[in-house]
């Protein structure tokens, strides 16, 4: 299964930060983005029942670059993202993650961003996001710079395991 590939809390490579994809380097990330695709729906898949696995970024599964892959209606690839116009609203939510499928934590998000990228074809794109998008793409976004969910608990009993 590709999902093995998915590196599991406690794995140091991811607390690194992620280097920028150079425009040269695309064509050979289409494997890449098709393992990425593939682990996504083995999840969803495997944990149907948990309604979860919308997107997954490229440091979760050891390749160290700033790239993320997000299915909701259709496929998006993010590529050098920056997250920009994080809102003072915040929400706060029980997240979750594939490197600790199982774990919830209790954490606060911006309400609203938006994410400027480029796509798979090297155009730069900009979208802006609300609630649980902009939740999804904040996660995402910190498995780049090196950030787990479990770093951003609200306090110490902010942990619980998904029954």
């Amino acid at each position: 299964m590709k999902s093995d590939q998915v590196l599991l809390l406690g794995d140091p490579r991811l607390h690194e930060v992620s280097t920028l994809v150079a425009q040269e380097e695309l064509a050979g990330l289409t494997p890449v983005i098709q393992d990425l695709h593939d682990i996504l729906f083995e999840f969803k898949a495997r944990f149907a029942h948990y309604g979860a696995f919308r997107a997954i970024a490229a440091p979760q599964i050891g390749v160290m670059k700033r790239l993320i892959y997000m299915y909701i209606d259709k496929p998006v690839v993010f590529i050098n993202p920056v997250l920009t116009n994080l809102s003072a609203e915040m929400i706060e939510l029980w997240d979750d993650c594939m490197c600790f499928p199982n774990l919830l934590v209790k954490l606060q998000r911006h309400k609203s961003c938006t994410i400027e990228y480029r796509d798979e074809h090297w155009q730069l794109q900009s979208l802006s996001l609300t609630d649980s998008l902009s939740e999804l793409l904040q996660h995402e976004y910190d498995h780049l710079n090196g950030i787990l969910a479990t770093q951003l608990a609200i306090d110490a009993h902010s942990f619980r395991w998904r029954k």
